[in-house]
């Protein structure tokens, strides 16, 4: 599978280009602020074809380039209850952190829409570019934040047993979790997803994460402290 990972231009989100080959259509997963210049590059590169966007959660640091990385025809995938994101994400971003980055991009931000939003619900199973997809719903760090999983693994991926791919937005990082403290966000929610959904996946799964390093779940359930305790 080949998956090409890079971090946008502020937050250090992780935008994942995910097909099954190059020349064939692809997967862009969280398209962050100003990741537009490179999505294009690797599309051109490994001549690929955006079959859709995929959207862990509503926040403007995973969907600000959504619109123009989807086109007219692309459509945008997210679940349900984090749809009403996509309406504005600016309108509910702190106004200090707004200023600064307008500060660091040199321009005041805007938003537009995507034009086709297909809205998922937790334990759908989709099939889009060639590549099996199932969505997790694992609310917490918002309410409709949800997993991707992927029963292939990267091309190349060496020194580590893994056997299939989670794409974890910001509930699963290496040695971390999503804060639950934004407005969504549900510590209780939370526990239970990483409980319920996180803790059940097993071991050889390769976790590709919103933000830092990849990770597996062999590595986290033995280390991250999040998932102490918590039983499965």
């Amino acid at each position: 599978m080949l998956t090409i990972a890079f971090p946008a231009a502020a937050f250090d989100t992780n935008c994942y280009v995910i097909a099954p080959a190059a020349g064939e259509e692809c997967l862009v997963v969280d398209p962050g602020i100003g990741v537009e210049d490179t999505v294009a590059a690797v599309l051109r590169e490994h001549r690929l074809r955006p079959a859709a966007v995929l959207l862990t959660h509503g926040h403007l640091d995973h969907v600000y380039a959504v619109a123009p990385v989807c086109g007219g025809g692309t459509a945008a995938y997210i679940h349900a209850e984090d749809r009403y994101r996509l309406e504005d994400p600016l309108a509910i971003v702190n106004p200090g952190m707004l200023a600064m980055l307008e500060q660091q991009f040199g321009r005041k931000a805007t938003w537009r829409a995507p034009e086709r939003v297909v809205e998922l619900a937790g334990r759908d199973a989709l099939e889009l570019a060639g590549l099996q997809v199932s969505v997790m719903h694992a609310p917490g760090h918002t309410e409709g934040s949800v997993m991707f999983g992927l029963p292939q693994v990267p091309d190349g991926v060496t020194g580590v047993e893994v056997s299939s791919t989670v794409l974890s937005g910001d509930v699963l990082f290496a040695g971390s979790i999503g804060r639950t403290d934004l407005p969504g966000g549900d510590h209780a929610a939370m526990q239970r997803s990483l409980r319920d959904v996180v803790l059940p996946l097993p071991d050889t799964t390769l976790v590709l994460p919103g933000h830092g390093p990849a990770t597996t779940m062999d590595r986290e359930r033995a280390t991250n402290p999040y998932l102490q305790g918590l039983g499965a």
